[in-house]
């Protein structure tokens, strides 16, 4: 079966969360690849809540949320050679993706000076 999730955030609250919290905050939600990836750009904000976005999605395609066993690290956005982004499961994540039948989750992500959105889907 095919899963989906949605997710939009307003990028000035993860601005407001790196301005808070700073390196306590993009270490316990972001991956290095991540934190180097959304560092190294333009509008780093955008990128941070594009991938918190994705995320979010991610985990509502799994038909979990946020539960004891799975961490913000275990759903990480790599980017193709072509800049698409993809998503890696790891540890709690991978283990509910396999359980459910979920052999790839599917992501697109957008987002502009206010919002940042991403939709996942499920594909067993």
């Amino acid at each position: 079966m095919l899963t989906i999730g949605t997710d939009i955030i307003e990028c000035e609250r993860i601005g407001q969360m790196l301005a808070k919290h700073g390196k306590h905050f993009v270490e316990r939600v972001f991956t290095e690849g991540e934190i180097r990836y959304c560092s190294d750009r333009r509008n780093a904000q955008q990128h941070f809540a594009g991938r918190w976005a994705a995320k979010e999605a991610v985990l509502k395609a799994l038909g979990t949320g946020w539960v004891a066993g799975i961490t913000w690290t275990d759903v990480e956005v790599v980017n193709e050679a072509s800049g698409a982004p993809f998503i890696r499961l790891h540890n709690g994540a991978a283990e509910v993706a396999a359980e459910k039948g979920i052999a790839e989750i599917l992501v697109s992500i957008s987002h502009c000076k206010d919002y940042a959105t991403a939709v996942a889907a499920g594909i067993p």
